[in-house]
């Protein structure tokens, strides 16, 4: 049956080479409309991402206690950002972060379905005749007005505009299509569902847009050239036609990026399997939910009906499918796993960015978020090298020093990639409280990495010397500096968590505790001159060495103190996505 259809497709094709059809304007028409929707779907969506990016992750942050209002967070994030892939890379960062587990995820995932059907519903209704009183209302707010809020509308209106402005353009095109009896032959054979899905899906990979499939099938349907049926089969091979993009997305990325997106496409593959033998019921479903034009006949009928049919086909497709599915989350997510299991990471992953997705860019406030899981990502790393320095140098061998070179070299890594993306975002625009975070992020990347360079530069160095020179250092000097260097790394982790979690509370501790650091210093300092006073083998080395030991400690305090003002001058607004402090 299939292998028919398709010869009989061909043979339509090859019929309509031949014809006396000027393909010209038609080409015209349909490729610079789709090229003005998908332009317009871009502007819309960017500017909603400005509009409400502050509240994105607070939406998916507090909504996601269960599974249900999981699928709800996700819908609505994707219904602002029209992009599954950026819901998909936001709960990637949740899932990394601990903030959920892969069960918890899948809802979201779910939901992010339902909120890419808002693009056929807005394209379904037919207020072209409007595109350009919109496209002019945008432009002139967007232009003239200096208020980035109300300039971020504008865009908005405008990007909706071109989107009908592009609506109306591809119909133009298509209305010499209504009466040419090879075209419309073929959008019949189109019924034959598995046809439909193929071609939907495979025009949905090369295009990697499946907004781009949803217009041109609305499109159709609104010069009467496209059956129901046939256009309920496109929007089926459109959902897996998707997949193929999410899946190049993922390439390269994390395991927890890899398992998000296989839970996206056998979401989509299992729906459209649930479906495809009930494609006439669900035509009939949708034919009662959706407005009927019974004082028209035939072709204007069709154009009357069939779009908003279509529209409403693919979100009772894409919300059946979540409510038939959520309940099976736990069972999909030991699935996925099973399929993408754990791998030991390698040390060049471990320096390799996590959450700095260029998918972001365009949302500076998910952006900004990016970098500080990042920031959060490096902070440990950092408290880790402090954590053990100075056991390491005091008592540590040859391997222990190039195992402390080798940790601060992925910090400095982590650290050149935060500065890379912080400029790429620093060109977009932001608004005055953005910029005023990336600065602040942006210092305290730079103060961590100080801190991580003074381990691997100059304690290490110190460590080098006591192993050249054969030098031990006394149980008491080592009891003595083990006090106030973990005084120092107590400050140096409340200072990372201040900055990641915006604790302006910790943040002030760190900043009151120069004279406990100072204190210790100088009973450090007293111990060692002590000890100089002396006649012990090898004092002069040993008080050279200790002493900059001392002096490098009080300078890490110093990098952390200012972390800890950075944090303290930031407004008491949480930020976005941190745990909320006692």
């Amino acid at each position: 049956m299939l292998i028919d259809v398709l010869l009989l497709a061909s043979d339509t094709i090859a019929t309509t080479s031949t014809a006396n059809l000027d393909l010209g304007p038609i080409l015209m028409g349909m490729l610079g409309g789709l090229a003005l929707f998908l332009f317009g779907i871009d502007r819309m969506a960017m500017a909603l991402k400005l509009i409400a990016g502050d509240r994105l992750r607070q939406i998916l942050a507090k909504l996601t206690t269960n599974r249900f209002t999981g699928a709800a967070a996700g819908a609505a994030a994707t219904s602002i950002i029209q992009s599954s892939s950026v819901t998909t890379v936001l709960v990637v960062g949740f899932i990394s972060a601990g903030l959920m587990n892969l069960s918890q995820s899948i809802g979201i995932i779910m939901g992010a379905n339902i909120g890419t059907t808002m693009t056929a519903q807005i394209i379904a209704f037919k207020v072209t005749h409007y595109a350009l009183w919109m496209i002019a209302v945008g432009f002139s707010l967007s232009f003239f007005i200096k208020r980035d809020h109300i300039r971020h509308y504008g865009k908005m209106i405008m990007g909706l505009g071109l989107v009908f402005y592009g609506m109306q353009l591809m119909s133009d095109g298509a209305k010499p299509l209504q009466s040419y009896a090879p075209f419309i032959e073929l959008m019949k054979n189109m019924n034959a569902p598995l046809l439909g899905i193929t071609f939907g899906a495979v025009f949905t990979a090369l295009v990697q847009s499946s907004s781009a499939t949803t217009g041109i099938v609305i499109v159709l349907a609104s010069q009467g050239l496209l059956p129901l049926d046939a256009g309920i089969a496109l929007i089926f091979g459109a959902n897996i036609g998707t997949c193929f993009t999410a899946w190049l997305a993922s390439i390269g990325k994390s395991i927890d990026a890899k398992r998000a997106v296989a839970v996206h496409i056998l979401f989509n593959l299992a729906g459209v399997m649930v479906w495809f033998m009930f494609i006439p019921e669900l035509a009939t479903t949708v034919q009662q939910l959706s407005p009927q034009a019974d004082e028209l006949n035939g072709i204007a009928r069709l154009s009357a009906e069939t779009p908003r049919q279509i529209a409403n086909a693919h979100s009772v497709f894409n919300i059946t499918n979540t409510f038939l599915f959520i309940w099976f989350v736990g069972p999909i997510g030991k699935l996925v796993v099973r399929i993408i299991p754990d791998r030991p990471s390698t040390d060049t992953e471990e320096s390799q960015p996590k959450y700095l997705d260029p998918d972001l860019l365009n949302t500076p406030a998910l952006a900004l978020d990016a970098v500080r899981l990042e920031l959060s990502r490096m902070g440990t790393r950092v408290t880790k090298l402090t954590n053990e320095v100075l056991e390491t140098v005091t008592s540590g061998s040859a391997q222990d020093m190039r195992q402390l070179w080798k940790m601060d070299s992925h910090v400095d890594e982590i650290h050149g990639f935060i500065l890379t993306y912080l400029a790429d975002l620093s060109r977009g625009n932001l608004e005055k409280s953005q910029s005023d975070l990336l600065h602040r992020y942006l210092a305290s990347s730079n103060y961590m990495e100080n801190i991580a360079d003074m381990v691997e530069t100059n304690l290490v160095e110190i460590g080098r010397a006591r192993l050249r020179s054969g030098l031990v250092i006394s149980n008491a000097t080592i009891q003595l500096l083990n006090h106030f260097h973990q005084e120092v790394s107590l400050q140096v982790s409340q200072a990372i968590d201040a900055l990641i979690t915006n604790d302006h509370t910790t943040a002030r501790k760190v900043i009151g505790a120069k004279p406990t650091i100072s204190q210790l210093s100088a009973e450090a300092e007293e111990h060692l001159s002590r000890r100089f006073r002396a006649d012990e083998p090898q004092r002069m080395v040993a008080f050279r060495l200790e002493s900059e030991m001392i002096e490098y400690l009080k300078r890490m305090y110093y990098f952390a103190k200012r972390i800890a003002k950075i944090v303290d001058r930031n407004p008491s607004k949480k930020t976005m996505g941190a745990p909320e402090s006692d």
